[in-house]
């Protein structure tokens, strides 16, 4: 890619900030949704069924829009692209709680997950590119200052559910600061182009096979995330009978041990190693599900879904990685996984929907901590081939996010 010719050190910094800020924003409109799930289920008159298929509606659209983001950014260049699809993103936040029925809600959250898509793309793909410029890993701290966003957002959505305000008052506001936050954030970041007569993307490419066990992995753990964020509310609420504002900080439990995990990921994977590491994560989001599941207080419920955010946290910034290095195009593969795992996240609320239905929400995060535990026993596909020179970005293979993270390479800034 070409344009942005200043390249500085400080000019670096400025850009990771701006992106981080970026990531923020965009995590804080999930956050801000997802403590509000209940009012809205309540306002648009859903049982657990109806919600769950309304909730399929973002992984529609963002699996019919994702694609078309490489395109956008190909036309119009990354920062561009970023600015418009971030504030589409951040304003379909107003659409679902106007929501009076499952038709419209069901519209409102079409258009809210081709958003979340278009724009998670866009932000992930210039969040790559400002990582192999300043040749370190960066990618799980702007991961966690997503969760910091979600956390944000999920902490003004508890105060708002505690305080009994209107989701569609709470919404409205939150839309609108966001924007203005995600407007100011993008004038930082990198401007980069396509480089002139360079062939524009497909419209969609499937991951190589190299990239599918990856993808898998975080499948798993996007799908966890998922569910956590969108019924962890609910679950309390329902199985667990406890108020709006105790609900909500369930959410913010979730959100708060992603954050803190993502933003200290980078360190860890560097001196532990990619394997080591999911494989542990692995381990705490299972026995957080088994708290979940089992013990059945809300101290319990609170303390198992802060072990399941702690424990998903750095795969999906992992997968990424692994599929750079997976095979002979590495875009192709993490657009691929990134499809993947995206789209898991937006089907795992109504899967979770679907199987409570049928049976009960206790059932549905039974399932969530098999999908913890199966990041036990496939952690070993993140583990890096051996580093065979130089990266197509002209980084050295032991110089940033593709360095061999089992054999922890020397990553300075």
């Amino acid at each position: 890619m070409t344009g942005d010719t200043d390249l500085s050190p400080a000019r670096l910094r400025h850009a990771r900030i701006a992106i981080a800020a970026v990531f923020c924003a965009h995590g804080a409109v999930t956050g801000s949704f997802a403590t509000r799930i209940p009012w809205i289920q309540d306002h648009a008159q859903l049982g657990a069924g109806t919600l769950g298929l309304a909730l399929a509606f973002p992984a529609l659209g963002a699996a019919l829009a994702m694609p078309l983001a490489g395109r956008i950014n190909h036309r119009f260049g990354a920062r561009t692209a970023l600015r418009g699809l971030l504030v589409l993103w951040t304003l379909s936040l107003i659409l679902p709680s106007l929501a009076p029925n499952l038709p419209v809600l069901c519209l409102a959250l079409l258009v809210y997950g081709a958003t979340a898509g278009m724009s998670d793309v866009a932000m992930n793909a210039l969040g790559v590119e400002t990582e192999n410029r300043l040749g370190r890993s960066i990618m799980s701290s702007l991961h966690g200052m997503w969760s910091v966003g979600a956390l944000l957002g999920s902490a003004a959505g508890t105060v708002a559910a505690h305080a009994g305000t209107d989701a569609r008052l709470h919404h409205l506001v939150a839309a609108l600061v966001l924007t203005a936050v995600g407007l100011v954030a993008v004038q930082g970041v990198l401007d980069l182009r396509s480089a002139e007569g360079a062939e524009a993307p497909p419209h969609f490419a499937l991951p190589p096979k190299s990239a599918l066990l990856i993808g898998a992995i975080g499948f798993c753990a996007v799908f966890a995330e998922g569910a956590s964020l969108d019924w962890s509310a609910v679950y309390l609420r329902d199985v667990l009978h406890t108020d709006a504002g105790l609900a909500a900080a369930s959410t913010t439990a979730f959100a708060l041990t992603m954050a803190v995990a993502r933003l200290v990921g980078d360190r860890v994977v560097d001196r532990f190693g990619a394997v080591r590491t999911v494989r542990a994560g692995g381990v705490l989001a299972t026995l957080g599900g088994l708290l979940v599941v089992g013990v059945r207080t809300p101290a319990g419920a609170l303390a198992g879904f802060g072990l399941i955010g702690l424990g998903i946290a750095v795969v999906v910034p992992l997968a990424f990685a692994a599929a750079g290095r997976s095979g002979p195009a590495p875009a192709q593969a993490i657009a691929g996984v990134a499809t993947i795992t995206y789209t898991s996240g937006l089907i795992a609320p109504s899967a979770i929907g679907a199987v409570a239905d049928a049976t009960s929400l206790v059932v549905s995060f039974g399932l969530v901590t098999v999908l913890a535990f199966a990041l036990v026993v496939g952690a070993s596909v993140l583990r890096p081939k051996p580093p065979a020179g130089r990266s197509a970005s002209g980084l050295s293979a032991k110089a940033g996010p593709a360095a061999d993270l089992d054999e922890p390479a020397d990553i300075r800034p």
